[in-house]
């Protein structure tokens, strides 16, 4: 779970990416959740959109896609949303520590 500083650190990234995958008129496959692991695998962080011709909502999507690769919802914003995922070996983006947490 992010908390507000990792979360606003994570947006902040995210704020200059260009979207990487598009959720269409298919919706949520096999074939888009492997490209959406793939891609937090090799970046920890992505920027997804939604397009009109799906019958999901871009916060619908976002919940299922993150639900699915056991990634965290960054943040929505109209039709676009960013997930985070860190990388189990070698974790390229550094979080400010949770309070509480040892470093």
């Amino acid at each position: 779970m992010l908390t507000s500083k990792q979360r606003a650190q994570l947006r902040a990234l995210a704020n200059n990416m260009d979207t990487i995958l598009q959720v269409g008129k298919g919706g949520i496959g096999e074939q888009l959740l492997k490209q959406v692991s793939d891609a937090l695998l090799a970046r920890e962080l992505i920027k997804l959109r939604v397009l009109e011709t799906c019958e999901l909502t871009a916060k619908e999507a976002a919940a299922e896609i993150a639900e699915q690769t056991a990634s965290e919802v960054v943040f929505v914003i109209g039709s676009r949303f960013v997930l985070y995922k860190p990388h189990p070996k070698k974790p390229v983006i550094q979080l400010v520590p949770a309070k509480g947490s040892k470093p």
